[in-house]
């Protein structure tokens, strides 16, 4: 639903419906794009992505100017990470590998762990736009296993000296025996992030807990009392950032979301898994030092019923959101807006949202109210043609959006997603950032399906936008937009 703002004329017939051209929603091709500063956009290349209609042309112009630093950030830590890995790889192989049983048990630890990692796949059945970035730890079993090996000094009282070179050897091999299953799915390049960003973590620490140990300048030091619990909770604070500073770098030189969020995505959630993560590697290695091998599955207990806990969690959560994503495609099976519209307009304005800053809690309260912004419409006796409410009255208009905001209500939503169907037909500057979202990015995906048969259609839409900025939207807005239509857009197919 776009609303008509107070003194503004009403779009065209033809909005809310169809497959725009592409760049909309989920539907973006390679090449959508616009100018981050208002300037003039050029040229344009053809788009056939899911909810694109050959012919139709998206926006292009220069790419963000971050865009070729992030692309070189994220090669330089794979790169990093690769030669790490292979300087590990060919330290051990020369000087063979020292306690192979030790060894062997935390390779097989990291494996299992790879291999029954939560965030593998996206969820059975859920549309593109509800799945999410998965930057958090995926795999917290081997991510315990291997920082436990990282700081292991002893095992049942008899000193280790395996050190650095081979802490890092043993947990590749066992991450690349896990990371099978996924390059079978095609998430290879996510595989290799995770395995970069392994690397690197456990390198981190082992780097740091190794030396120091095996040449007895760290019990030298600290002793075996407080100062060294002390010295290890140091540690695993600098390591647990480490890894949230490289799976953040890694996830923005894969997807290009703004880094700033990301980091705070990752920060949010060291208290939780993080926190449980790092504590179960510490006493795992500590209990290995004592009791030997046989800690390591008394002591994997606890963080696997966290897991399984976890998986429970998630398929509730999961379910509620393909409940969602159902009632939003009512509007499309009654015959009110166009199959796929409403996945579209949530997809970008995720992106949209990401590129604002917007993070964690209030992504999804901005991708669920995108979903369900044309809910109110099945209020209206005979559908409005196309879906285009923007013909109608100021106090119709209204009146769909808080009827709208009622039936989200009672869907169980968080209430600040009714509060963002209901203010969509209120003026721009009365709205909060999630509603000025849901509002540029609908007029957006209405605006381009009017010009799908032209050339430049959704050039076209991009462009009336900007002249709309500052009366119909948030000139933020409007250039945030346009800058993730630079980069692509959201790629994917379009639901329903």
């Amino acid at each position: 639903m776009t609303p008509r703002p107070h003194g503004a004329p009403a779009h065209r017939p033809g909005g809310d419906s169809g497959a725009g051209a592409g760049g909309t929603g989920a539907g973006a091709a390679n090449g959508a794009g616009g100018t981050a500063d208002g300037g003039g956009v050029a040229g344009g290349t053809p788009s056939h992505g899911a909810g694109s209609r050959p012919g139709s042309r998206t926006p292009r112009s220069r790419r963000a100017g971050g865009t070729p630093v992030r692309l070189m950030v994220g090669a330089l830590l794979r790169g990093v990470a690769g030669a790490v890995a292979a300087a590990g790889f060919g330290w051990t192989l020369w000087h063979g590998v020292a306690e192979p049983g030790i060894a062997l048990a935390f390779g097989v630890l990291v494996a299992a762990g790879e291999l029954a990692r939560w965030g593998a796949r996206p969820e059975a059945g859920a549309p593109p736009v509800l799945e999410e970035p998965r930057g958090r730890e995926p795999a917290p079993l081997a991510a315990a296993g291997a920082l436990a090996y990282a700081l292991l000094g002893e095992s049942a009282g008899r000193p280790t000296t395996h050190g650095v070179a081979q802490t890092v050897a043993v947990v590749v091999a066992g991450a690349l025996v896990g990371a099978v299953p996924q390059v079978a799915r095609g998430r290879g390049a996510a595989a290799l992030d995770h395995l970069a960003r392994r690397v690197l973590a456990v390198a981190f620490a082992a780097l740091c807990f190794q030396p120091l140990y095996n040449s007895g300048e760290l019990m030298r030091a600290v002793g075996r009392g407080p100062r060294y619990a002390l010295f290890l909770l140091v540690l695993l604070v600098l390591t647990a950032l480490c890894d949230a500073v490289l799976a953040a770098s890694l996830l923005r030189a894969r997807t290009g979301h703004p880094y700033g969020p990301l980091l705070r995505d990752e920060l949010r959630a060291l208290p939780g898994i993080g926190s449980a993560v790092c504590a179960t590697g510490a006493v795992m290695a500590l209990a290995v030092a004592v009791a030997g091998l046989w800690a390591l599955p008394v002591f994997c207990v606890p963080l696997l019923l966290t897991h399984l806990s976890f998986r429970r969690y998630a398929a509730v959560r999961d379910t509620y959101r393909q409940t969602i994503a159902s009632l939003a495609r009512a509007t499309e099976i009654a015959g009110y807006t166009s199959p796929g519209h409403a996945h579209r307009v949530a997809a970008l304005s995720r992106a949209v949202g990401r590129e604002l800053g917007l993070s964690g809690p209030d992504l999804t309260v901005l991708e669920y109210a995108a979903l369900m912004h044309d809910i109110g419409q099945l209020s209206l006796v005979d559908p409005v043609p196309e879906g285009v409410t923007a013909r109608l009255t100021e106090a119709e208009q209204r009146r769909i959006a808080l009827l709208g905001g009622a039936v989200v209500r009672r869907t169980g939503a968080p209430a600040a997603v009714a509060v963002v169907v209901e203010r969509q037909a209120d003026p721009y500057r009365e709205q909060p950032l999630p509603a000025r979202i849901v509002r540029t990015v609908n007029a957006y995906d209405e605006l381009s399906r009017e010009g799908a048969e032209h050339p430049d259609g959704a050039l076209c839409a991009l462009e009336r936008l900007r002249l709309g900025a500052a009366r119909d939207h948030h000139p933020k807005v409007v250039e945030a937009l346009a800058r993730v239509l630079a980069r692509g857009g959201v790629t994917g197919s379009t639901p329903g």
